[in-house]
């Protein structure tokens, strides 16, 4: 972007543009005549900002407003299909991907399968995108970056995954690399939770917690670490990772066999906790929210490993997040909540996560969202 000196014509033409922008962004299509009383300047003032965010392709004639008599006034609005990005989700055994564009509209969510003899970065990144545009109708040219959430670690300094066993082909050093070299996008790789507790921080249940940790159960276990609105990755990308960490003694009557918290609290464990042996985490699920043996069970599991986040954080809530901590609802956070400790925490908050089925597409879509606006609001200084 061309530096523009403060105070001169030129920039504060572009410090208006900016805000007329903004201000089309938040509120949808508006007349020359709403965007000067939204902004305090007058309407041929109004007029210049719109022309000057038309000329260089940010903004777009949407339509008419009837406003009685004389003519009908235009409606601008800004442009979705100058620069879109695909939010990702890469599974176990599927991707799920989804097209954002500057507004935010609602594109539909698309799931592909993956073939674990196939798979590479961009093997699959490339498949994600061409299906997310085919389902939304977009062309793919207009992508230009992707936000990629995975179920491993990643150190975004050195381009290194670890813990990556559900990414069959994607090598430990280089994949985002591989990624843009390959397909020419801009590529932000980020661990799933921590793209869910993104999402919790903005739309969920810790909008206005100072701290708080979202603890994901699962096939897998994860905690994301939001510290005063910053998300904690820990040196190496690694924080969070406590489906690894060994169960505490007193795990022992509840699960004999468990020697860490994936084997106390992963998907086969509650599973058989809810139905015995012969049925998956995705079968047994819709049922646990109406067992209240199998919920009072799982809470005992989950503040076993809830104790040691608070010991070590003292955040002011919980969250309790994934296919598991959703499908057990408040109950499921009531009863943990009665399970702390209140001595030693009682300012605590334990919540079920408010983000919805699709939280790791939230997040992503939220970093897309403020990356596409960023780009083009790089280019309104073009318009002066």
């Amino acid at each position: 972007m061309n530096q523009i000196d403060p105070g001169t014509p030129t920039w504060l033409a572009a410090r208006n543009d900016r805000t007329a922008f903004r201000l089309l962004l938040e509120h949808g299509p508006l007349t020359r005549s709403r965007l000067g009383e939204l902004t305090g300047l007058s309407k041929p003032t109004a007029s210049q900002m719109l022309a000057r965010l038309e000329r260089v392709g940010l903004i777009r004639p949407v339509g008419e407003l009837s406003g009685g008599r004389g003519p009908n006034a235009i409606t601008y609005g800004v442009r979705t299909d100058r620069i879109t990005g695909v939010a990702i989700s890469i599974l176990d055994r599927a991707i799920q991907a989804v097209v954002v564009d500057a507004v935010d509209h609602d594109h539909p969510i698309v799931q592909i399968a993956t073939d674990v003899h196939e798979r590479s970065p961009e093997g699959d990144v490339r498949a994600a995108v061409r299906a997310a545009c085919a389902e939304a109708g977009i062309d793919e040219s207009t992508v230009s970056r992707v936000v990629i959430g995975v179920q491993a670690a990643f150190f975004v300094d050195g381009d290194e995954l670890s813990f990556t066993d559900t990414l069959p082909g994607w090598p430990a050093v280089g994949a985002r690399a591989r990624i843009e070299r390959g397909l020419g996008l801009q590529v932000t790789i980020d661990n799933d939770v921590n793209l869910a507790t993104m999402a919790e921080r903005s739309a969920g249940a810790a909008q206005q917690a100072s701290s708080f940790a979202l603890f994901w159960i699962g096939d897998g276990l994860g905690v994301g670490l939001d510290l005063g609105g910053v998300v904690h990755r820990g040196a190496s990308g690694g924080a969070g990772e406590i489906g690894y960490l060994a169960v505490p003694r007193t795990a022992a009557p509840l699960a004999p066999a468990a020697n860490d918290f994936t084997d106390l609290l992963g998907g086969p464990a509650v599973a058989r906790l809810i139905a015995g042996d012969d049925e998956t985490l995705a079968d047994v699920l819709p049922r646990l929210a109406h067992d209240d043996v199998a919920l009072s069970a799982l809470a005992d599991r989950v503040i076993l490993a809830v104790n040691p986040l608070l010991a070590i954080l003292d955040p002011s809530m919980v969250v309790l997040g994934g296919p598991t901590g959703i499908a057990g609802g408040t109950r499921l956070a009531e009863l943990v909540a009665e399970r702390v400790d209140p001595s030693a925490h009682p300012k605590l908050a334990v919540r079920m996560s408010g983000t919805g089925t699709q939280p790791v597409l939230l997040g992503a879509r939220q970093q897309l969202v403020d990356q596409i606006r960023d780009h083009l609001e790089a280019d309104i200084s073009l318009a002066t």
